[in-house]
């Protein structure tokens, strides 16, 4: 054991001195804060952000494919894909699902109230997985009778309760186009995504029955839906997609077709990088204050230890040591604190959210060990490195007029 090290033990687990107890709790205190309000923001963050990506990539895909023209409207343009194309696309490792869809927009009349809504068409081929989770009550489309499934339709329950509709009821749709068409169906099921811009204006149904609306040929469709396994790899994969594609199509990606939505979680990093910098500012501030009161009350010490020929660097090394220590006392509160919060919250959601503000009913937990580990091994390097400035005090003691006012 270096001598350095051996007087930082005698200092730190054997010292009797209560001088500077309160300071060093406090210091001990500020780094458990900080590291646990750190845990926690980045871990709602990174959740809130999953649970809002996936509330609309669950509805709307990943990537869009549709007809390449100047067309604007809520209702897409039809297109008979080529053969082999759904075959090619496959054949990239990140694509998971792929289903076609049509939209057409319509209005609502139900209960002497009416509400604009676009209906999304879908066939038997369509990943119900996310919906079915999302189902406030009712059930799915049920396409094993096609004949039937061309009646049913899936509201949200923002609609549901605007037009005081439930799941059994029926209600009239005009389709607008150039002679509007009305169609009776019957809701089958409404679902509840969160989000507002889809549950205000998306209502889901069965694509043939937009195809018999809309006299397309057999075979066309509106575009394809794009799931894809793993959506940090999204950018590369639709560029692979538009490479693929006939010059008749394109394709968009999820976050180009709703840019607003995430624009603002993009703005979550900013707010997490300032909250970050501040709790840091704060742990180092408070180490500072903690190293500075120590270092003066063993001024005595530090100028025997010059006397007996110890140098300005190893006396710098006993105080950094015991700073080491405090900082991982602290940084081992800090994780119980904030990982315990946060398994405390993903188990039990005690945390709630007023849904119409967050697009959720409770505060999303999800822990990542690359940012735990990240933030432990910053906090402890960024105090140690600042805290060489400080400790630098102990080049200024002289030993004669430190040991003389022992």
């Amino acid at each position: 054991m270096s001598f350095a090290r051996f007087i930082s033990n005698r200092i730190t687990l054997k010292s009797k001195r209560t001088f500077s107890k309160l300071i060093v709790r406090i210091a001990i205190l500020g780094i458990m804060l900080g590291l646990g309000v750190m845990i926690l923001s980045m871990a709602i963050i990174r959740g809130f952000k999953a649970e809002i990506r996936e509330k609309i990539r669950g509805f709307a895909g990943d990537v869009q494919i549709v007809k390449s023209d100047l067309n604007n409207s809520y209702e897409n343009s039809s297109f008979i894909p080529e053969p082999g194309l759904i075959a090619k696309l496959k054949g990239n490792q990140n694509i998971a699902h792929i289903n076609a869809f049509a939209t057409k927009p319509g209005i609502i009349k139900a209960n002497n109230d009416r509400e604009g809504v676009i209906m999304k068409g879908v066939d038997k081929n369509y990943d119900w997985g996310y919906m079915k989770k999302m189902l406030v009550s009712g059930s799915v489309i049920d396409f094993r009778d096609s004949a039937e499934a061309m009646k049913q339709v899936m509201i949200s329950e923002v609609i549901a309760k605007r037009l005081k509709l439930k799941a059994g009821d029926d209600l009239l749709i005009y389709f607008v186009q150039e002679t509007p068409r009305k169609r009776k169906l019957k809701i089958k099921g409404i679902f509840d995504i969160g989000a507002d811009e889809i549950d205000k204006n998306f209502i889901i149904g069965d694509i043939n029955l937009i195809k018999r609306l809309n006299d397309w040929n057999k075979g066309e469709i509106g575009g394809y839906e794009v799931r894809v396994a793993d959506f940090d790899r999204l950018n590369p994969t639709a560029d692979w997609i538009d490479d693929k594609l006939p010059i008749l199509l394109k394709s968009y990606t999820v976050v180009e077709n709703y840019p607003v939505i995430f624009e603002w979680l993009g703005l979550l990093d900013a707010n997490a990088l300032v909250m970050l910098v501040l709790m840091t500012v704060v742990a180092v501030i408070n180490m500072i204050s903690a190293l500075l009161i120590m270092i003066l009350e063993r001024t005595s010490m530090i100028g025997m230890l010059k006397a007996m020929g110890a140098q300005n660097w190893v006396i710098q090394k006993v105080f950094l040591y015991n700073a080491a220590y405090l900082i991982g006392v602290g940084l081992f509160l800090g994780n119980l604190l904030g990982l315990g919060i946060g398994y405390f919250q993903q188990e039990t959601h005690f945390f709630a959210l007023d849904p119409a503000n967050y697009y959720m009913a409770f505060v999303p937990i999800q822990v990542s060990v690359f940012d735990v580990v990240l933030l432990n091994v910053g906090t402890l390097v960024i105090c140690l490195l600042v805290l060489i400035i400080p400790s630098m005090l102990v080049t200024r003691i002289s030993p004669v007029r430190a040991i003389r006012f022992k």
